[in-house]
């Protein structure tokens, strides 16, 4: 793919639904504070409207099944799934709602929203870089974007945790939140 240059965000106009067949939405966080240990979310559904011409037209949302998490661990994933961690029960899905898009220059966009996790809402902003644009061998429409964020997962109600004898806990606060996001336009 090749990304064209600002003047070209006009051609990309209309309503994309994100593909989770070639999409990640993932996390990382601090395990045991010597490693990191990464997961995703298999299940999502996502939709862009987006204004090429003037971003801040742009809106995006984006609605994850919390049982859909996968950090390669069966164990980890079904503690992550009780009331400890996400406790999926009661909270089956997390959710992202744009309130701004703006474009900072160059293939660089600030998408700024209200992130709910356990029924906790909260303002985050998403540097995404765009990734390209491409018609598949389907006849589709295709854009990408990818970016990260950080979150504080306590903020969210998410506060387990376990105190290491030699300092330190076994789940960081600080969440890296990951978006790879491929689209088509409907």
């Amino acid at each position: 793919m090749t990304a064209p240059t600002t003047t070209d965000f006009a051609t990309l106009t209309g309503t994309y639904t994100f593909d989770p067949a070639h999409s990640r939405l993932g996390f990382v966080a601090r395990h045991a504070m010597v490693t990191k240990v990464r997961g995703a979310f298999n299940e999502f559904e996502g939709t862009a409207v987006i204004d090429g011409a003037n971003p801040a037209n742009s809106s995006a949302t984006v609605t994850v099944q919390v049982a859909s998490v996968d950090t390669r661990n069966a164990q980890r994933d079904g503690h992550l799934r009780t009331n400890d961690f996400l406790d999926v029960e009661n909270y089956p899905t997390i959710t992202f709602k744009s309130t701004s898009i703006a474009h900072v220059g160059g293939n660089d966009f600030e998408v700024t929203g209200d992130l709910t996790i356990k029924d906790v809402t909260k303002p985050v902003t998403i540097p995404l870089e765009f990734q390209g644009a491409a018609v598949d061998p389907f006849g589709n429409q295709r854009i990408g974007f990818e970016g990260s964020t950080q979150i504080v997962r306590s903020e969210f109600g998410v506060t387990y945790n376990a105190a290491l004898e030699t300092g330190g806990v076994l789940v960081s606060d600080k969440i890296t939140l990951e978006f790879e996001i491929s689209a088509i336009k409907g």
